[in-house]
């Protein structure tokens, strides 16, 4: 279908193969909206890049200039839309139906490329739902969304559906490797990952990610039912989950003074400073939600443990504390104050 290359767009999409297959295929003859299904980390993003350049170049050559700048996010008639918000508003909603209506500037087709759609409000979804069912004839969607929710479920039907599945740790580790870091490195990230790969290749490089899953696996032993001991233990972990952005703060600094760098040259105007604090912050908010995500999963197997090898004094109550931690884990999805969280359920768990 496309000419052989030594690279292609979809190098950077891993452990994907059904949804390769599936997107080379579509490709020759696309329709107008393609829904993106999977968790965070899957490389669901590295995929629609790759789909987008794909659809304005026509061939699987990564290094074509419109491939290039489609696969850096970069091209002009590849829209890529982040959330301003919390949720995606109809206002946020509004921007994109005008964007799309637009023509492209440079091709014949342009790319809406519109990520976190698991978060779309209500409200948004019903405004969407017209430009998604009668596009302008030049716009391709592709929706991308951790899950579909009741909000999503309409403009969902009106999308071909392609599934990203959780990455195997046995996957992950063999890319980490492969990127350079140590065999013992690379699975310890892989096994702490969760399948995110994303978050895999900045565990791969943190020291402190063996000493933060023990602080988290001790945490049921070390509760004694006071609420003085669950703060300690709180401002510990948050202690420890800060100290972890730290690579992360130093990069998106590097990235703000290359920005007022550009700003001082050229002017304010186009600099995009408003979308680098946006998306600064989502990345700080991603970060600490996915270290509170993988520390439950820690505590949660230390209850489970526990129970396995007899030596919960209560068995009822080191299962509801595994049922509790899960109810945690769901509740992180509404963007809650994680501190408040994480206190309520420290205080509800047992000691073992």
């Amino acid at each position: 279908m496309f000419a052989e290359y030594a690279k292609s767009v979809w190098d950077g999409v891993v452990g994907q193969p059904r949804a390769v297959q599936q997107l080379t295929r579509s490709a020759a003859a696309p329709v107008h909206a393609y829904l993106f299904v999977g968790p965070a980390g899957s490389t669901k993003h590295e995929a629609a890049r790759a789909f987008a350049a794909l659809l304005l170049t026509g061939h699987d050559d990564p290094d074509a200039r419109d491939a290039r700048l489609a696969l850096a996010g970069e091209h002009p008639d590849v829209r890529e839309v982040e959330r301003t918000g919390a949720r995606i508003s109809k206002d946020q909603v509004s921007e994109i139906i005008r964007n799309a209506s637009m023509a492209p500037i440079e091709g014949s087709r342009k790319v809406m490329l519109l990520h976190e759609f698991h978060l779309l409000e209500a409200d948004g979804a019903a405004r969407l739902l017209k430009t998604i069912e009668e596009p302008p004839a030049s716009a391709v969607f592709i929706v991308l969304a951790d899950q579909v929710p009741p909000e999503l479920v309409t403009v969902a039907s009106r999308c071909v559906r392609i599934e990203f599945s959780t990455i195997p740790e046995a996957t992950i580790r063999d890319v980490l490797i492969a990127e350079g870091a140590t065999p013992a490195a690379a699975g310890q990230a892989a096994a702490a990952a969760a399948g995110n790969l994303t978050r895999a290749r900045v565990l791969a490089t943190d020291p402190g990610l063996m000493a933060r899953r023990e602080a988290f696996a001790t945490v049921p032993q070390r509760l004694d039912g006071t609420g003085s001991n669950v703060v300690a233990l709180c401002t510990e972990l948050n202690a420890l989950i800060d100290a972890a952005a730290a690579p992360l703060a130093a990069r998106q600094e590097e990235e703000a003074s290359a920005l007022e760098a550009r700003v001082a040259a050229v002017g304010e105007r186009g600099s995009g400073r408003k979308q680098l604090e946006e998306r600064h912050k989502r990345e700080l908010r991603r970060h600490r939600v996915d270290e509170l995500r993988s520390g439950l999963g820690v505590m949660a197997g230390a209850y489970r443990d526990a129970l396995v090898q007899q030596r919960a004094a209560r068995p009822d109550a080191a299962v509801h504390a595994v049922q509790r931690i899960h109810q945690a884990l769901d509740a992180l999805e509404r963007n809650p104050n994680e501190t408040l969280l994480l206190q309520a359920l420290l205080l509800d768990l047992p000691t073992i």
